[in-house]
């Protein structure tokens, strides 16, 4: 994907009406790629939502049937078979104690961060793998690497985005499909509006909640823009050979550097206290 064949793909990104989707679907149009955007209501976006010359597609990911439905579309329109470049970046950011989570919440977490994702490559990798040639994006969090206290159900979804991709990767490869997942640190998209939230009343896990999302809301308001990871993204799908892994936001690499050197224990702590923490 390379030379002029960059400025001729076909991506499809999901979750394209706001945040790092959105500032992806700008840096690839601009670039002159054939952009398709997913929404859960694209009937609702005003004009100022949407990016000129791409288009929108429906696709609620929460709902076992979404990628199905989004994929016959796609063949309808015939571009299913031809799509070069798939970006699963939609998802919901979670937070709760472990403890008080319910049972449904963790669930279309699950649905939208990893089932869905999963499913929608799955759809769009046949036509990929016949022409030898292809992308997948996993955008994941570095959650995922460092896990958070009452950020347990996104860290977990997240990393096992990350495990699916990674040994994907592996499978598809000889076939010139490359699987990349991209791990985000503090992002300045206003996500920490959109999160959805748990804590029963009463909680005796109220204080550390309250202190641990204030910390992560400052975190994230002063983190690097999206256009900084669109950047990365775009870096993943034009490279030759693309890595697995990229990291981007909250100072990577060195947090990595340093997961490697000290001790796992010690890792946690310094991400616990980095959110006001103390263990």
């Amino acid at each position: 994907m390379t030379g002029s064949a960059r400025s001729a793909l076909t991506v499809l990104v999901t979750g394209g009406t706001s945040g790092i989707g959105r500032a992806v679907a700008e840096a690839l149009s601009a670039k002159g790629c054939t952009v398709l955007a997913t929404s859960r209501n694209p009937d609702r976006l005003s004009p100022a939502d949407r990016i000129p010359g791409v288009s929108y597609l429906r696709l609620d990911l929460a709902d076992p049937d979404g990628p199905d439905r989004l994929a016959a579309e796609l063949d309808g329109l015939g571009l299913l078979e031809s799509l070069d470049v798939l970006i699963n970046n939609a998802g919901e950011s979670q937070s709760g104690p472990f403890e008080e989570l319910p049972a449904e919440a963790i669930e279309r977490l699950f649905r939208t961060n990893v089932f869905g994702p999963v499913r929608l490559s799955q759809l769009v990798l046949p036509g990929m793998r016949a022409r030898w040639a292809g992308r997948i994006i996993m955008v994941g969090s570095m959650l995922a690497s460092f896990p958070l206290a009452h950020r347990s159900s996104y860290s977990a979804a997240k990393a096992a985005l990350r495990a699916f991709a990674t040994a994907a990767r592996q499978e598809l490869s000889p076939f010139g499909v490359w699987v990349s997942t991209v791990e985000p640190g503090s992002i300045a998209t206003g996500i920490g509006l959109r999160r959805t939230k748990y804590l029963d009343e009463g909680s005796p896990y109220t204080q550390d909640v309250t202190t641990m999302l204030q910390h992560l809301d400052a975190n994230e308001r002063g983190g690097i823009p999206a256009a900084e990871v669109a950047a990365t993204i775009v870096d993943a799908i034009i490279a030759p050979r693309p890595r697995g892994f990229y990291a981007v936001g909250s100072r990577a690499p060195l947090p990595f550097l340093l997961q490697r050197a000290l001790p796992r224990e010690l890792v946690s702590k310094i991400v616990a206290a980095q959110h006001g923490l103390k263990r």
